[in-house]
């Protein structure tokens, strides 16, 4: 995960648990069910940079393999 998509899904989160937070002191429960979705929306962004990973390595992986299987045919 990039930096920047550390701070953007971090940032999503904290703003919105405070906008939770700020709509249920005030009553505001628009402003809460915002809240909620934008702390939501931080950890689906969490969720898609970790699987994005996952799928980079698995590839760099196979990748590897695949070269390394290819040099021991040529060996032979």
């Amino acid at each position: 995960m990039s930096v920047e998509e550390k701070f953007d899904s971090a940032k999503d989160q904290v703003v919105g648990k405070v906008k939770e937070v700020e709509g249920k002191l005030t009553g505001d429960k628009v402003r809460e069910a915002e809240g909620k979705a934008q702390g939501v929306l931080g950890k689906v962004k969490d969720a898609v940079s970790d699987v994005k990973e996952d799928v980079k390595d698995a590839v760099k992986e196979a990748a590897d393999d695949y070269k390394t299987d290819s040099e021991k045919e040529i060996d032979q």
